[in-house]
């Protein structure tokens, strides 16, 4: 089984709906992605997929979220901003172009992150 990693960033703001505590006050982070795909074979040119293919369909993603009040895109208007909920907005936004996505993972701090997959 082959496996390649890709990670990005982007910088938004949200509050959290329902939660109690410093997190429901609006607030930013700079969030780091991790995409992992996986597949047991490798294309004529020897790859799971280019790095940077995937690092643009990422990009693209992004931009949706970069410098943006999350809780005002309409997906987080139904899901609350959490880290596990980005996690998946990236891996549904990214799985019809990405055949063999593993697991999208989404850092809300150094110490703190949340995987989604399927």
């Amino acid at each position: 089984m082959y496996s390649i990693k890709i990670e990005a960033d982007f910088s938004s703001a949200h509050n959290l709906r329902g939660y109690k505590g410093k997190c429901e006050a609006l607030h930013g982070h700079n969030w780091r992605v991790e995409v992992a795909l996986s597949a047991a074979g490798l294309d004529k040119a020897g790859m799971l997929l280019d790095f940077r293919k995937l690092k643009m369909k990422l990009d693209r993603i992004l931009e949706r979220l970069d410098h943006k009040y999350l809780n005002g895109i309409a997906y987080f208007k139904k899901n609350n901003p959490t880290s596990e909920n980005i996690a998946k907005y990236i891996y549904d936004s990214l799985k019809p172009g990405v055949s063999d996505l593993a697991s999208v993972t989404v850092w809300e701090s150094e110490k703190s992150c949340a995987t989604y997959s399927e």
